[in-house]
């Protein structure tokens, strides 16, 4: 039987879209990004502010709220939302994620995922049926399916057995979530690691079983972002058009244009309050460390044209001063910034879809990106426009060795290419930034040579 839809699509600019997605709990606004509450709270920040920001939804993560307080708690004290004082619309995760982390704490069979709490060492058993019937007991507006996210690089054997083996606990999530009250929503999760072929096997392969929603599943996870891309590329255009999509835990700026661009409605993510603990400031210039000793003396906002109050208020040297001393309330200002940014560039995005100028806005956010870049993981800076977002860009960077440290030099000649930045590359980029750049050197050798020949990329 065919489920209800309450997903309804007001505009669309090539593969981006713009709709409403209603809930028990009120409407929200696609795309859309929600803050992660992992505990039932956001870290520093109180709900007002976070529904003042824009925000339309937030999500809380089930198998911490399943450990502690219990869904049962939660349940006997009238569900999630009464619970945390929260009056708006809820996704809850299965808590599959959080449980396939713990490697040295974890069993998988057939039947679902046997674990040992991170609290107390308690042995506990999650099955699909299990995660359903906690979310629940929560009252989400939104649940989301149990399925099993492999560690990347794997072999296609793993990801094949746990793309094959998610599909199996869809449909017992979908029969366990039969019943349930009228306006309540499940989303099916499209697993398949890197691997196009298994991508597509999944997306139709849940399809045919029909959810609510669908979501992108095991991206983001230490991948470069074109393989990222090249999945949602693969995935999206297989899902029910009807239906909203939502990618897994992705939250970069960058990102998230990239993935609005190929269809993607819904995005999570913990890095605007975690950035913000650790003194980043997201902005429209890009990602602005608020540690470095140059804002000490500097008078300016963070972002005098920002519509968040506190961005316009503050001055940096007054933030610099609140971080490096440690404040609570630095942390609490950053991060009621950076989630400010997110939903300012949702909503920019939103209207920029119905406007049918999607292409622009998303070329000069694009560029901004790109005058102070950040890596995926929102830490490492760069100012090379070729650099949107990745420090894995070989064309972007020149390596070289001086006194036995590294140094990036930008190579756009328009930009600040004589000088010099002491940088040491995150490690997860290091092996491709050497192969990248043997393989260039072996190039470049050839074309002297005369025999030159485009080497293929490893």
């Amino acid at each position: 039987m065919s489920v209800a839809n309450h997903f309804r699509l007001l505009g669309s600019d090539g593969e981006a879209r713009t709709g409403v997605l209603t809930t028990p709990h009120g409407a929200v606004r696609t795309p859309a990004f929600m803050p992660v509450g992992t505990a039932g709270a956001m870290k520093g920040i109180h709900w007002r502010e976070i529904r003042e920001t824009g925000a339309d939804i937030v999500l809380g993560n089930t198998y911490h709220l399943m450990l502690r307080p219990t869904a049962e708690r939660i349940a006997a004290l009238g569900g999630l939302q009464k619970f945390t004082g929260w009056n708006g619309p809820m996704l809850t995760d299965s808590g599959g994620f959080q449980v396939m982390s713990l490697s040295k704490l974890r069993k998988v069979t057939e039947q679902g995922v046997r674990f040992k709490s991170h609290i107390d060492g308690a042995v506990l058993d999650l099955t699909p049926e299990r995660a359903i019937e906690v979310q629940r007991l929560f009252g989400s507006d939104i649940a989301m399916q149990l399925d099993e996210c492999v560690r990347l690089p794997a072999t296609r054997a793993e990801v094949e057995r746990a793309m094959q083996l998610s599909l199996r606990w869809a449909e017992r999530s979908k029969r366990a979530f039969e019943g349930a009250p009228s306006g309540r929503m499940l989303f099916g999760i499209v697993q398949g690691g890197d691997i196009a072929e298994l991508r597509r096997q999944s997306a139709v392969a849940l399809g045919q079983i029909d959810f609510h929603g669908f979501a992108v599943g095991g991206l983001a996870v230490g991948e470069p972002q074109e393989v990222m891309l090249a999945m949602i590329e693969e995935t999206a255009p297989l899902l029910p058009q009807d239906r909203p999509r939502y990618l897994m835990g992705v939250g970069t700026p960058d990102d998230m244009i990239e993935a609005v661009a190929r269809g993607i409605d819904m995005f999570d993510c913990v890095l605007p309050t975690r950035n913000g603990r650790h003194g980043h400031a997201f902005t429209r210039r890009g990602v602005i460390n608020l540690r470095n000793a140059r804002h000490a003396d500097d008078p300016r906002p963070l972002d005098e044209e920002s519509p968040w109050p506190p961005a316009r208020s503050y001055s940096r040297a007054y933030l610099h001063h609140l971080v490096k001393a440690g404040e609570a309330l630095g942390a609490m200002l950053l991060s009621e910034i950076n989630i400010a940014y997110f939903q300012t560039l949702m909503s920019g995005i939103r209207e920029a879809i119905c406007g049918g100028h999607v292409s622009r806005i998303f070329a000069l956010q694009r560029k901004r990106a790109g005058r102070q870049a950040t890596c995926r993981r929102g830490r490492h800076r760069f100012r090379s426009r070729l650099a949107v977002g990745r420090p894995d860009n070989p064309s972007a960077y020149a390596w070289s060795r001086n006194r036995g440290r590294r140094y990036r030099r930008s190579t756009d000649s328009s930009r600040c290419c004589r000088k010099r930045l002491r940088l040491q590359p995150p490690p997860w980029c290091r092996s491709r930034l050497r192969k990248s750049c043997a393989r260039l050197r072996a190039e470049r050798t050839a074309r002297a040579s005369g025999g030159f020949q485009r080497l293929p990329s490893s």
